[in-house]
Order: C-alpha cells, then structure tokens, then sequence
C-alpha cells in the first residue's frame, strides 16, 4: 500500500478512504504527501451514501482506497456501490486502490452465499486500477510479509522502483512456499471460509448473548460492535476492563476513524482464533451479564 501511494501520488493530491478503515491508509496517505477524504460507511450495516461520495471527489483527488472485504466492518462491498465508484474514477480520472486481502474469507448464507466482486473486472478500470493481495490472510502466515500488486504496466513499473527502495524484496523461501500455496485446489478456500464461518458464529452468538449490538460481518474476520449497552465513556476505557477484569482483548473503536469520536462507542472482536480459546470468551463474556 504505502509502495503503491508513494508511487502514484504527489504532494497536493487527495485520496479517498472510506471510514472505519484499517489504520494504514490514512497515514499512508498523509506520508505519500497527500490529503484524505473520509467517506463514512454508517452502521449497523456499514452503507455507502453515495452522495457524500460524490461529494468527495473532485479535480484533486488522485486515488480512493477500498478495502473488500472490510477490516474492521467485515462489509462486502456489492457489485452496484463498486459501479459507482468506478464512475466516479472515470469521471475523475483517478486511480482505484484495492486492497483484497480477504478475498477468500467471504460468507453470506449456506444457501446463498456472497461473492467477492473486483473492482478491476468492470468495465473502465483495468487500465486504472492496482489490486493489492497477499499470502498474509488465506494461508495464514501474516508474518511473512510476502504480497503483490496487479495493475497495467506503467503503474506497476512505478510501484516496483518504489518498493525497491523500501523493502526490496521478501525472504526467496517465502516466495517459494507462496508459490506453492498458489497451487492448492478450491477446496481449499472453501474450508478455508467454513472454518471461519463457524468461528464467526460461535464468536457472534457470545456477543448477542451479551448485549453488544453488532450486524454479522460478511468476511474477513473481524466484529464491529457497539458498546453503548455497558455505559462507559469511551472505548479505550472498556477496553481496558475487558483485559484488566474479564481477559479479553479487543481493538478500540476510535482507531479506526479520523476523528476518535466517531468510534468512541464501538470496539473490534478477532475470531482468527483457536475454537478452544473462542470458546473461552464466550465462557468469559459471562461476567458482563
């Protein structure tokens, strides 16, 4: 991400990110030289307005960010609000960055289930696009650092003369094993994506049970909850009693916005975790009730 915008946006340029967003993008923003533009996504069910994301595009704006599936929210984004953000970029003539990196943890219902739409197949955005992905979340090994970047030529040459000097490149065996990881059938992902189903589920029961008001995320693995039920003034403040009284450690809200504020009330919940010790959270969630 910080390659893609260091080498693609300039000093005085604006970048679209939508909010509650993972911690980097602003940042990486705001070191590429850039200004953001957050677009809130409104819970409980994260929508677009598209009309406060019109507002924020205009002659400056270089690039938007979308994350698809969402880390904090677990929102997938729908093929119609990508078809309006790609009107958006061809009107503006701006560049879409998508990180997918939990293109593979994706739900919906057994009987219906969702599908991950990428930006870079409509119409319009294959020569505008760079599609972010990585070995991090689908294979479980986030400390290897090992990821790409899809876009047309010229973006890509870019980014790789950027990245060159950032990092120059990951550890050889760990591309090797990616490769090989590349390689695995589709049923793969689909256990993949059952097992987090059910870790999802074990986690979302605990937290009804317990009063936190939340909507069931989509993918990824991650729970936006809101915590207004337990009457303390701030989400830091909770999450120190979480970890302090009960054992459990969650993100608080606020890190994830521009203005703290906005997430003041809100906590993130991680099921990538063993059964055993979600299981265990849902023993300790008792406490609060």
């Amino acid at each position: 991400m910080i390659a893609t915008l260091l080498a693609l946006v300039n000093p005085g340029d604006e970048v679209v990110v939508f909010e509650p967003f993972y911690e980097n993008y602003g940042p990486d923003s705001v070191l590429s030289g850039a200004t953001p533009r957050y677009v809130s996504l409104e819970p409980p069910n994260w929508t677009m307005d598209i009309s406060e994301l019109e507002a924020a595009f205009n002659d400056n704006t270089k690039a938007v960010i979308i994350n698809t599936p969402n880390n904090p929210t677990g929102k997938v984004f729908s093929l119609s609000e990508l078809k309006e953000i790609a009107r958006l970029c061809r009107q503006y003539d701006v560049i879409a960055i998508t990180d997918e990196i939990y293109d593979q943890i994706i739900y919906g219902e057994p009987d219906a289930p969702l599908v991950h739409h990428s930006l870079m197949t409509i119409d319009g955005m294959r020569d505008r696009i760079v599609v972010i992905n990585g070995m991090s979340k689908s294979y479980s090994v986030t400390g290897w650092r090992v990821g790409w970047t899809i876009a047309e030529p010229a973006i890509t040459e870019a980014i790789r003369k950027v990245h060159d000097f950032l990092t120059v490149g990951a550890a050889a065996p760990l591309q090797e094993a990616g490769a090989i990881a590349l390689s695995l059938p589709d049923s793969y992902y689909q256990e993949l994506a059952d097992d987090y189903r059910a870790r999802r589920d074990l986690l979302c029961q605990a937290l009804d049970d317990t009063g936190f008001g939340f909507t069931v995320p989509d993918g990824a693995y991650y729970v936006m909850a809101d915590i207004s039920a337990f009457g303390y003034p701030n989400d830091v403040a909770f999450a120190d009693f979480l970890v302090e009284e009960i054992g459990i450690a969650v993100v608080p809200g606020s890190s994830f916005y521009s203005e703290a504020e906005r997430g003041s009330q809100q906590v993130r919940f991680a099921f990538c975790k063993r059964r055993q010790t979600l299981e265990a959270a849902a023993s300790r969630f008792t406490k609060l009730t």
